[in-house]
């Protein structure tokens, strides 16, 4: 995120502002966003057909976006610098689509969830907000205030400029309507002198909540989890270095104190580090929340806490469960859980994965072991007790017999990993067939393996390995380093290896299509091959190729994805059929095709000493990618696409006197233009593909 000089409010309001109310001329437009209108909008129409807010979809496909965005975009030798959000699809369409509108789409959803739409219960609710109340002696919104204030200071970010009126959220629902339920206040803010304003709600968040009445509140591992996966890499991201107070420039960190220098503060810059502080105070309320609340013992049926590294699962399963309804206290403004009940108490491949993933990313942030030369200097200063404790020293050593509990970020994430990760390989891989299974009730395993899920679950491990093993993750996850071999590593490399094995005997067909499943006892699933289990199979076996560097791997992968754009592309339309005769698309299909052409171009593409295969030429798979997000996400006009809003940091600036709702031209519409009474949401929702007769 960039810099926004608007991000004002008064000292006096913070502490308040965490509990208030919460319930033209067409610009110019660009004459290539008149060509790609027409190119778009003559063959195709896609109406949205679910405005439903599926957080677990959304967020897992904005973590995808995310990946398949600046990062993507500069390691393809990009220079960020050149990137104009006001110049549409320059210095190419790939460099804007990827670079502004991948990345962009993806940040500005996870703060729509996070600290404006109320999709959740309430930090001031948080457990490590309550500790901090009672060491204090305050209340809890006071107490919140002011570890907003301390976390401020250790950016270097005034604290006159946190937003106002925020919610910002400890843990989140499965579902809601992304509709605001009032009008958006749309109201100058602060005026720039080239005509372009800035509005109130982009500093004051009271005017886009969401309708509390419409949330699903239900407490879904794969729903809190996907928000985890997102503030875990955001926050990486936006602490992983330094910058100076005075010139607000980015510096690398060579040593854990360099923050020590009276000019030189946390996080890459002041705004981005405030930021990556709000979703680390976030991420840590989380986790203490999960691991005291929110694992359940199958034996006594019954919510209880985990026990991270003295977890035997052969003692008795102790697992997140799929559904648990939360009974709210009734307080609108800031509501907290009054009672917990587990509605669905199996155990899901696809939460389990979704917890995995961001535990382990979070686990690379905040890994402290000594034994680990791999750690960034820049994470040890935040994590080195100011602004957050330091680990437990017994949980950093190499003896697992005394470690300790303790709520520290470091430990509590570990303690929630290491039980994910134990519960994944005892209750969901089946060791006869070499397969992860769907499900488990708490007793038994399932007998259906699910394509998609298992090549997931292959992802998340290998990042695991790479965490656990202390090996860089975030954007990093690709590079090379000494690891430390650790037992869990060991064993997560097993079974990735023993999956991908699997899917290459077991699921691939003939035509080099990959079955959607397979039934333990029955064989692979008979149905029409879906785009869901090609994009699972692909991602997964590149994984399994990066983790093991077998070629193997990484030689399947390429068949699949030829297969795949030969059986599922068309022509016509330049979009992928999702099934036969079937083109719907949820966000969690959009995120896995963003992923698979992100592998595909930087890992699977031709390459020397390949055949050559005609779907995997780069340029092919870049003007896939372009035509993804141009026709599917973006979608032929301002009624249709994934991306049901945009503002400012994608381009769709405010401009006195235009009531266009679209400055930049595009086909996604304002905030407040979008979809409804009084707007939607920047967030992703269902369509379907069809034929512009």
């Amino acid at each position: 995120m960039k810099n926004k000089p608007w991000k004002v409010m008064t000292a006096a309001a913070l502490m308040s502002s965490l509990l208030l109310t919460s319930a033209c001329t067409p610009s110019e437009k660009s004459a290539e966003a008149d060509k790609k209108g027409k190119e778009s909008a003559a063959n195709i129409k896609v109406p949205v057909i679910d405005y439903t807010f599926d957080t677990a979809g959304n967020m897992f496909a904005y973590s995808e976006f995310e990946l398949s965005g600046e990062p993507l975009a500069e390691s393809l030798g990009l220079d960020l610098d050149v990137l104009d959000v006001r110049k549409l699809d320059k210095p190419t369409k790939f460099d804007y689509t990827a670079g502004v509108e991948s990345y962009e789409y993806s940040e500005e959803a996870m703060y729509e969830v996070t600290e404006k739409s109320g999709l959740g219960l309430h930090l001031i609710h948080g457990p490590v907000t309550a500790e901090f109340a009672k060491k204090t002696s305050k209340p809890s919104h006071e107490a919140l205030a002011e570890r907003f204030y301390e976390l401020a200071d250790s950016v270097g970010y005034p604290r006159e400029e946190i937003f106002r009126n925020m919610f910002p959220t400890m843990i989140e629902y499965a579902s809601g309507d992304p509709h605001y339920v009032k009008k958006v206040d749309t109201e100058v803010y602060a005026e720039n002198d080239d005509k372009t304003y800035v509005p109130v709600y982009q500093v004051d968040f009271q005017s886009l909540r969401w309708d509390r009445g419409k949330m699903d509140k239900v407490l879904n591992p794969s729903a809190y989890g996907a928000v985890f996966l997102k503030q875990a890499l955001w926050a990486g991201d936006f602490l992983g270095a330094f910058h100076t107070i005075d010139k607000d420039e980015e510096l690398e960190a060579q040593t854990p104190n360099d923050d020590k220098d009276e000019n030189i503060a946390l996080g890459v810059s002041s705004a981005d580090g405030m930021q990556g502080m709000i979703l680390t105070e976030e991420i840590w309320n989380k986790l203490n929340f999960v691991r005291d609340r929110l694992f359940y013992d199958a034996k006594q049926q019954a919510l209880t806490k985990a026990a991270g590294s003295h977890y035997d699962p052969a003692k008795g399963l102790v697992y997140l469960p799929h559904k648990i309804t939360v009974v709210e206290n009734g307080d609108e403004l800031a509501p907290n859980a009054k009672e917990l009940i587990v509605e669905d108490s199996r155990s899901m491949l696809q939460d389990q994965w979704l917890m995995l993933w961001p535990a382990s990313e979070f686990y690379g942030m905040t890994d402290q072991r000594p034994a680990n030369k791999n750690q960034n200097p820049a994470f040890l200063a935040v994590f080195d007790g100011a602004p957050y404790p330091s680990a437990a020293k017994e949980n950093i050593d190499d003896n697992p017999a005394n470690d300790v509990v303790s709520n520290d970020p470091y430990s509590v994430n570990r303690d929630v990993l290491l039980q994910v990760f134990k519960n994944i390989d005892t209750m969901h891989f089946n060791n006869e067939v070499g397969a992860f299974v769907e499900e488990h009730n708490g007793i038994e395993q399932g007998k259906r393996v699910d394509t998609f899920q298992a090549g997931y679950t292959i992802e998340a491990l290998r990042i695991f390995e790479r965490a656990i093993d202390g090996l860089p993750v975030g954007y990093a996850s690709g590079e090379e380093a000494q690891g430390l071999n650790t037992p869990e590593g060991k064993r997560a490399l097993e079974l990735i290896k023993k999956q991908a094995d699997f899917i290459i005997g077991q699921l691939m067909r003939k035509d080099g299509l990959v079955a959607n499943g397979f039934v333990i006892g029955e064989g692979p699933d008979k149905s029409e091959p879906t785009l869901m289990a090609q994009l699972g199979a692909i991602r997964g076996l590149t994984a399994a190729f990066l983790a093991t560097k077998n070629e193997q791997y990484r030689d399947a992968a390429r068949t699949i994805y030829q297969a795949m754009d030969k059986h599922f592309w068309d022509k016509q339309l330049h979009v992928y059929k999702t099934g036969k005769d079937e083109m719907k698309y949820t966000p969690f299909l959009a995120g896995a095709l963003s992923g698979v052409f992100r592998v595909a171009i930087t890992n699977l593409n031709n390459a020397e000493g390949d055949q050559p295969l005609s779907a995997l030429e780069r340029e092919t798979i870049i003007s896939r990618y372009v035509d993804f997000y141009n026709n599917i996400i973006d979608g032929p006009s301002l009624e249709e696409g994934m991306q049901a809003s945009e503002f400012w940091d994608t381009g769709d600036v405010y401009i006195k006197g235009d009531q266009s709702g679209n400055t930049d031209g595009d086909h996604v519409p304002q905030i407040q233009a979008g979809h409804g009474k009084y707007g939607i949401a920047p967030i992703l929702v269902s369509v379907e593909v069809k034929k512009n007769r």
